[in-house]
C-alpha cells in the first residue's frame, strides 16, 4: 500500500509526498483508513513506528474535509513538553500546504509564553498540543472554547497514567463534546489503559503493533559489573570509542547529575537531562544534543520517549530498567530508520532477574561479559540465585537496603 492509495485529503497528501514518504508504516496503514471513516482508535505501538502521523493525518484530513478551519477543532494531550513540541513540529510539516494553524502549550515558560498560549487558544489555532497541567491552567481561567472540538488525542497514554495525570485527563474529557473522535495511543496495553479507553471512547478499533521486539540493527550487549565500578566502565566506553552521539539512561536524577559532573571533570562533552531543569535549559540542552555540540546526554526515562533525535550511535543503561518494555523504548533511541546502533546495559548482582525478563520479552539472549582489565569486577550471571539473595527492605523505603547496596529512594525522575 502507498499513501496515494489512501483516501487522504490532497493537501495533506501533497505534504506527505514533499516530505519524501511513499509507504505508510504498519500502524499508519491500519489506523489512517479506520480513522478517516470516523472510528475511534485504540492504538498500541512503540516509539519509532510512525504513530504520530497515524493520528495527525486523519486529524488534518478531517479538519480540511469538514471545513472547520479557524476554529479549535483538535486537542492533543501529551505527557511531556518535549513530546508536545515534537508533535507540533510534525504538524508543521504535514500541514504545510493546508493553512491549518497549531500551537504547543506546556509548562515551565514565562508569563509572556502564557499570554501567547492564551492568544493561540482564543484566536484561531485549529490544533492545540498540550501537556495536561498547563492546559488545565488555561481551562480554569474560563476563556477556552471547546465546543467545536472534533478530535481528542491522548498520546503516550500509559506514561500519562504513570505520571498521575488521570484526574486531569478525565476533567478535560468531561468538558469536550460527546460527539467527537477519540484517538488513544499507548506504548503498552495494561488493564488500566483498557479501562481508560472504555471511559473515553465509543467502540474503538483496536490496533496493536508488536512492542516486544528490538530493531534488528541494534547490537545489544551487557556487562556484569558491581555498582561501585559502573562509572569506571562507562568512562572507559565513552573515552575509548568514536561514538558521536550517546544517551545514558539512569534510574534517578542524582545519578544523572553525578555522571555528568564526572564526565565534565574529564573534559567530556556531557550534560544531564532531568525534570529539575528549567524549561529553557532543557530545550537548550536537547537542541545542543541534536546539533551534536553535546556528545553525551545523561537522563532518566524522561528521554526514553517523546524525543526526535536521529543518528544516536550508542545507548547505555546505567541501570536495568524496571519494566522489560521500558528497555525496548530505551534502546529504541538508536538504530532508527535504516541506521545501525549499539546498546550496552550494566547489570549488577540484584538486577539479573529483571534482565532475564527483558530477554524473555524480546526473544533474544544478549551477550554478557565482565568489565575489562583494570575496570573492576562483576558478579557471575545467575538470575535465580542472585534474586533469592537480594537484600530485603528494612522498614521505610527511605532507609535503603541493608548491607552492600545503597539506594536512592523516592520519585527521582
Amino acid at each position: 500500500m502507498k499513501f496515494n492509495e489512501l483516501p487522504i485529503h490532497p493537501k495533506v497528501l501533497e505534504a506527505i509526498t514533499a516530505m519524501g514518504f511513499e509507504t505508510p508504516s504498519p500502524i499508519q496503514a491500519e489506523a489512517i483508513p479506520l480513522a478517516i471513516k470516523g472510528n475511534d482508535i485504540l492504538g498500541c505501538a512503540q516509539t519509532g513506528t510512525g504513530k504520530t502521523a497515524a493520528f495527525l493525518v486523519p486529524l488534518l484530513h478531517g479538519i480540511l474535509t469538514e471545513k472547520n478551519e479557524g476554529k479549535l477543532s483538535a486537542l492533543i494531550i501529551a505527557p511531556t513538553r518535549e513530546l508536545a513540541l515534537q508533535i507540533d513540529q510534525q504538524i508543521d510539516g504535514l500541514s504545510y500546504f493546508t493553512g491549518v494553524v497549531s500551537a504547543a502549550i506546556y509548562g515551565g515558560g514565562s508569563g509572556f509564553d502564557f499570554d501567547k498560549e492564551k492568544k493561540a487558544l482564543t484566536s484561531g489555532a485549529e490544533i492545540i498540543v498540550a501537556t495536561p497541567g498547563r492546559f488545565i491552567s488555561h481551562l480554569n481561567l474560563g476563556y477556552v472554547d471547546l465546543s467545536n472540538i472534533k478530535f481528542f488525542v491522548l498520546d503516550e497514554a500509559d506514561r500519562m497514567l504513570d505520571m498521575g495525570f488521570i484526574e486531569d485527563i478525565t476533567k478535560i474529557s468531561n468538558l469536550l463534546p460527546k460527539e467527537r473522535q477519540t484517538f488513544l495511543f499507548s506504548a503498552t496495553m495494561p488493564p488500566k489503559i483498557k479501562n481508560l479507553a472504555n471511559k473515553l471512547q465509543r467502540d474503538p478499533k483496536e490496533i496493536k503493533i508488536a512492542v516486544s521486539k528490538t530493531a534488528s540493527k541494534i547490537e545489544q550487549k551487557a556487562i556484569l559489573v558491581y555498582d561501585q565500578f559502573k562509572l569506571r566502565v562507562i568512562l572507559d566506553i565513552v573515552t575509548k570509542s568514536n561514538y558521536k552521539s550517546i544517551i545514558i539512561f539512569c534510574s534517578t536524577k542524582s545519578e544523572t547529575k553525578h555522571i555528568s559532573a564526572e564526565m565534565q571533570k574529564r573534559g567530556l562533552s556531557a550534560k544531564s537531562f532531568h525534570s529539575d531543569l528549567e524549561q529553557d535549559e532543557r530545550e537548550k540542552r536537547m537542541l545542543a544534543f541534536k546539533n551534536r555540540s553535546i556528545q553525551v546526554l545523561i537522563g532518566t526515562d524522561i528521554i526514553s520517549r517523546g524525543i526526535d533525535v536521529e543518528d544516536i550511535d550508542l545507548v547505555i543503561n546505567h541501570t536495568v530498567p524496571p519494566d522489560a518494555e521500558d528497555y525496548v523504548h530505551r534502546v529504541g533511541r538508536t538504530a532508527r530508520a535504516a541506521a545501525e546502533g549499539k546498546a550496552i546495559t550494566l547489570i549488577n548482582e540484584y538486577d539479573q532477574r529483571k534482565f532475564q525478563k527483558i530477554e524473555q520479552l524480546i526473544g533474544l539472549e544478549i551477550e554478557k561479559s565482565k568489565p575489562g582489565e583494570g575496570l573492576g569486577e562483576g558478579p557471575d550471571y545467575d538470575p535465580i540465585k542472585n534474586f533469592k539473595s537480594k537484600p530485603k527492605f528494612s522498614g521505610n523505603k527511605k532507609s535503603g537496603f541493608k548491607g552492600k547496596r545503597n539506594f536512592n529512594s523516592g520519585s527521582n525522575k
